[in-house]
């Protein structure tokens, strides 16, 4: 399917009878970032492990046309290896160079010698999301990376994530339930509901940062807020 990296179709999950994903539909095209905007325990974590792999749909399908990497809440960096080895592992034959690379967008060069117990909060999910991208894969999945820090280094995060974005232009599918990273990252925002998760609606944000500080652009953040708050 040209074009189509996603494709989400009628996607149901339920646990012990209680069902938190409703029939889902929706695709991922080449190349965007999407934004999944929803409440906690909406499902989103539950949607992501379907998309991984890592669990299986109750009902309808969920097809992944490529590789793919997954940034978790947690950065889940192995303690006992640096930041350059964690960044390299699991990858087949290391390549520092492309690890370096990657890091020095991600203003950790100075810290490829240190270990997770070393680094502060932002540092270890900058690495998280250095050695997703070091990986590689047509589709980065991120399960709400910036949750635990402040919103000065999350914009910092966006910033440096779009960075990287601008050189690979792989797909991004990322999670949040806070409204202004979706609309600083996301090419589009997909709002679900409560449990049963739903897509809600569906936008479409400007690609030109600029255009995301005019007053006009005021007014889309209040739609999507409504969406999103009122259920």
């Amino acid at each position: 399917m040209s074009g189509i990296i996603v494709e989400i179709n009628k996607l149901e999950k339920e646990y012990q009878g209680l069902k938190v994903l409703a029939g889902l539909d929706f695709t991922l095209k080449k190349g965007e970032i999407v934004c999944l905007l929803g409440p906690s325990g909406a499902g989103k974590t539950t949607l992501l492990n379907i998309m991984a792999g890592l669990s299986a749909p109750s009902a309808g399908s969920c097809r992944v046309f490529g590789k793919l990497s997954y940034v978790f809440q947690e950065d889940r960096l192995l303690p006992w290896k640096n930041v350059l080895e964690n960044v390299m592992f699991p990858g087949g034959k290391p390549d520092a160079q492309k690890a370096k690379a990657i890091l020095e967008k991600l203003g950790l060069i100075d810290f490829v010698n240190y270990y997770p117990a070393q680094l502060s909060g932002g540092m270890r999910q900058r690495a998280a999301i250095a050695r997703a991208f070091y990986a590689g894969g047509d589709l980065l999945l991120m399960d709400e990376p910036f949750q635990s820090l402040d919103m000065e280094l999350r914009l910092r995060l966006i910033k440096e994530l779009i960075g990287l974005w601008e050189v690979r232009r792989n797909t991004i599918f990322f999670v949040t339930h806070n409204l202004e990273e979706a609309i600083l990252l996301g090419h589009r925002i997909l709002v679900l509901s409560a449990a049963p998760a739903r897509v809600k609606k569906e936008f479409t944000v400007s690609q030109d940062p600029s255009e995301r500080l005019l007053e006009e652009y005021k007014g889309l953040k209040k739609e999507i807020e409504a969406e999103f708050i009122l259920e």
